[in-house]
């Protein structure tokens, strides 16, 4: 089967795709493929292998060849399912492969914020340290992580990976309920509830048209003016404005952003070009510790052998 990857560049230069490969016929991959390249690069496709890449119902009636959509993804948005489904084109995506990856990037960041790491690596380097009258040279405060409370918001195979390093911790996690749910399932709590009491809130919810701006001004306000906000979910889970306005006026302490509503993001953008010490900003990378990339790549592959015996391994139509 002849096969094309449309985004290679969403994974590492260092990624072997060999596996992937042996799955096929032939590969070709492309760095990236605008909307207008991608009916001419997959007419001959029988796979076509995307990240973020649209593949709307006009551009699949036009590709007779098509018998799979391989997402490199969890999330499917870029790809109309149902028109897929009419088309007798199968669809698959994949979880799972990241939850180490971001669990990891969540503590290396409230590590650099509560332990003041860097700050205390440069008083050394600084020479501030030779220069002290003491045995030690405190500069910044750090505090514990021990007996904070962090709230996750999503706790699928990414906030339960988060949960369990807290955990190791020992800090108290408090999981939400859905917002507006008019019930709370045993050993979870009220979102309003948890946005009041956590001094950390990680979100890691898909976006959807109940998430969009879930975090807003009024959501800000309610929380408490030391938390801190971490997010490596979707961009548009975030009122962008309103969390400017937050952090500028103190309503919260610190944020962590790995996701922009808009990605690559433009260089004025409002959280780029606002210049906040109390916000740090991330190209989207939470996922992508190498071993998390290759993970997907194996997923990748399972699926297209799966098709290839008529199993419906992770399909979505």
């Amino acid at each position: 089967m002849r096969a094309v990857f449309l985004d290679k560049d969403t994974f590492s230069s260092a990624i072997d795709f060999s596996i992937i490969e042996q799955q096929v016929t032939k590969l070709n991959c492309y760095a990236k493929t605008s909307p207008a390249e991608v009916l001419t690069r997959c007419l001959d496709a029988e796979i076509i292998i995307t990240n973020k890449v649209q593949l709307t119902a006009e551009i699949l009636s036009t590709l007779p060849k098509l018998k799979l959509i391989c997402i490199s993804a969890t999330g499917y948005n870029n790809v109309d399912i149902g028109a897929a489904r009419d088309l007798n084109i199968a669809v698959t995506n994949v979880s799972g492969y990241a939850g180490q990856s971001v669990a990891q990037y969540v503590f290396a960041q409230l590590l650099e914020y509560f332990q003041q790491t860097s700050h205390h690596n440069n008083n050394t380097a600084q020479g501030l340290w030779s220069t002290s009258a003491a045995f030690c040279y405190h500069g910044n405060g750090f505090s514990e992580l021990a007996g904070k409370t962090l709230g996750i918001i999503g706790y699928g195979n990414l906030g339960k990976a988060v949960a369990a390093i807290a955990q190791a911790f020992n800090m108290q996690v408090l999981i939400s309920e859905r917002p507006k749910a008019t019930a709370v399932r045993t050993g979870r709590i009220a979102f309003d509830k948890l946005i009041a009491q956590a001094d950390i809130i990680s979100l890691h919810c898909p976006q959807t048209a109940e998430t969009e701006n879930l975090i807003n001004a009024e959501v800000l306000s309610t929380m408490k003016n030391t938390a801190v906000l971490i997010n490596t979910a979707r961009g548009a889970l975030i009122d962008e404005l309103a969390l400017v306005t937050a952090l500028k006026n103190k309503e919260i302490s610190y944020a962590v952003l790995d996701v922009l509503s808009q990605e690559p993001p433009p260089a004025e953008h409002i959280l780029l070009s606002s210049k906040l010490d109390n916000l740090k900003v991330t190209a989207h990378i939470a996922w992508a510790s190498i071993e998390a990339q290759m993970r997907l790549i194996n997923l990748l592959s399972e699926n297209i052998s799966a098709f290839k015996q008529g199993e419906r391994l992770n399909r979505l139509d």
